[in-house]
Parts: structure tokens; C-alpha cells; sequence
């Protein structure tokens, strides 16, 4: 890893066009992976902006068969329950394309954080890097289940959280280093709401996002509202 994030700033017109290039992009990035190895490992985020994304994906034309989905972070709550982001993103997607069921890697957060977090690192170890990792960003500048302020656990692929200032507080998360093994991270960024964070993350403040680092640049996807 360097010392130096390099980042590609991409500001689009609204919402939807961030939405709709992100979908461009993830597809894109699936034949590419396919093309170079034979499958598309992805990690998918939760939140309002990678979920309309989701909706989009579920209507395309891809090697379905090939995909292998992961997830960022999980909230510790019943294995169906709405708010989980295995949940929309079965809801609203998965559940309408023919990925294969054993592809689809669900964090088994229900289990409490420890647990969960142990089971998912056995999950992943073997699959680094990654081909494409989803993430957001809070008002607060946190992304998947990394907040500001949280020690960082650097020599874990997947990491406990207790004390999350968000409801529930109780997460298992990807931790840095793993969002960073990855040939592309794409972060998705909508809404007046979001300015300031990207605004902290310009200007050096120290933010979870600013701990990864993949090999490539993170291209950063934001509509008018939040970068301006």
C-alpha cells in the first residue's frame, strides 16, 4: 500500500446520471472480469444511491452465471429482516437474475459481530483482490461500517463493530484493507447532505475512506449537489 490515495473525480448532473453511470460502469467492469479470468467478484454496498443502482442491474443483459457477490458491511439483525443490505439488495435485484444462490456471499452477521466477523473472513480470504468494490459515503464520512473516530483494526480482513454512533450499533464490516484489495473501487455520492463529507475528504481530514487504497484510483461518482 502507498502512503498517497489517488482519487478520479467524477461530477455528474444529478442523481440519476450518477446512478446510471455506476450501473455502466459495474456491468463494464463484470465483462472485463469475465473477459480476464472467467468470473466478476463484486462487493456491494448499501444506501440510497448503490441501491438505485441495484434497481438498474436488475433489468440489464450480463453472464449472470459468472457473477460472485459480496458484501461491504452487515447490520447485526435476523437474516431476512428489511433492513439488512443482503435484504434490499435480494429484494430489489439478486433475486431477479441468475446468479447462482452459492455465489451470492452473505455476511452472517446475525451471529453477533465476532462470530460474524470470523465466518466472513474465512469467506473472503481466498478471493482477494476483488474485481470491483461498491462503497458510499455518510454525512458523517463513514463508508460500509467504518465511522470516524473508530480505531482502525489494519491487520484484520473483517472487522467487528460494536459501537457504531448509527443504529444498530452492533456491524460486521470489510475493513480498509480488504475494501482496498480490490482492481476498482467505485464510490457512489449523492445529496446536499453529503457536501460536507466530500468537502473533509478534499481538504486531508482524516476519514475511513481515506485508509483505502487499492492499487488503481478510486474513481468517486457525485452529482452536482454533493460536490459543489
Amino acid at each position: 500500500m502507498t502512503d498517497e490515495q489517488k482519487i478520479i473525480w467524477h461530477c455528474l448532473a444529478d442523481a440519476d446520471a450518477v446512478v446510471e453511470n455506476a450501473a455502466d460502469r459495474i456491468l463494464a467492469a463484470a465483462k472485463e472480469a469475465i473477459v480476464r479470468h472467467g468470473r466478476f467478484r463484486i462487493v456491494l454496498a448499501g444506501g440510497r444511491t448503490p441501491e438505485a443502482a441495484y434497481r438498474l442491474l436488475a433489468n440489464a443483459n450480463a453472464d449472470w452465471r459468472r457473477w460472485h457477490i459480496y458484501f461491504g458491511d452487515e447490520r447485526c439483525l435476523p437474516p431476512a429482516h428489511r433492513e439488512r443490505n443482503s435484504t434490499m439488495a435480494a429484494r430489489i435485484w439478486l433475486d431477479h437474475v441468475a446468479i447462482p444462490r452459492r455465489q451470492i456471499h452473505v455476511i452472517p452477521a446475525e451471529l453477533g459481530p465476532a462470530e460474524g466477523a470470523r465466518r466472513y473472513t474465512d469467506e473472503i480470504v481466498g478471493v482477494l483482490p476483488f474485481d470491483l468494490v461498491i462503497l458510499g459515503l455518510g454525512e458523517d464520512g463513514h463508508t460500509a461500517s467504518l465511522f470516524p473516530g473508530h480505531r482502525p483494526l489494519m491487520d484484520r480482513l473483517v472487522v467487528p463493530v460494536t459501537n457504531a454512533p448509527k443504529p444498530p450499533a452492533e456491524r460486521v464490516s470489510l475493513s480498509s484493507f480488504s475494501l482496498g484489495q480490490a482492481e476498482q473501487v467505485l464510490v457512489l455520492v449523492t445529496g446536499m447532505e453529503k457536501h460536507g463529507a466530500i468537502q473533509d475528504w478534499k481538504a486531508g481530514r482524516q476519514l475511513p475512506i481515506s485508509d483505502i487504497m487499492p492499487k488503481n484510483p478510486l474513481h468517486v461518482l457525485l452529482d452536482d449537489l454533493a460536490g459543489t
